[in-house]
């Protein structure tokens, strides 16, 4: 379930055509070091959250074909946030969640902890992320800390699915 990572620039303006509908796991970590993962029914792709917002819009209309679940990490800033940091991170933040409604996405919001639980992590920081990548390099082989968070939240989707 390996697949190279492609970049934005890299991904043909075709969509590709499925003999039927894949049910794939597009999943969000919305801040600037955040990623995108799409879990397909036989591999990963993961990509860095782009810099710009067109580049986030271009993506989202890039992977949007199908039949799909969108989760997006819930996430907010925290009292020892920078002001400067923290304004940044809403702004990711929201300009995601537009993305997603302007192209009638149907989306759900998880918090960190909801869909951490189910992986049995570390309490601190750095080995909590260090985990998620090892885990997420199981199903992706080029997973960075960029893109771990997402590829685990698009994996603990599809384990959750009612």
């Amino acid at each position: 379930m390996v697949r190279k990572q492609r970049n934005l620039k890299d991904i043909k303006k075709t969509k590709p055509k499925t003999q039927y509908l894949e049910k794939k796991y597009i999943a969000i970590d919305p801040g600037k070091s955040g990623g995108i993962a799409v879990l397909h029914e036989d591999y990963v792709e993961a990509y860095k959250c782009p810099p710009t917002f067109n580049e986030m819009a271009k993506l989202i209309n890039l992977i949007n074909n199908g039949s799909y679940i969108c989760t997006m990490e819930k996430v907010h800033a925290f009292p020892t946030d920078g002001r400067s940091s923290a304004f940044k991170f809403g702004v990711n933040y929201g300009a995601w969640i537009g993305i997603l409604e302007s192209n009638n996405i149907e989306y759900e919001l998880v918090t960190p902890r909801v869909w951490q639980k189910d992986f049995s992590l570390p309490k601190n920081k750095k080995e909590r992320k260090q985990e998620l990548k090892k885990i997420a390099k199981c199903f992706y082989e080029k997973t960075t800390l960029y893109t771990s968070d997402a590829i685990c939240i698009a994996i603990w989707r599809r384990a959750n699915e009612n």
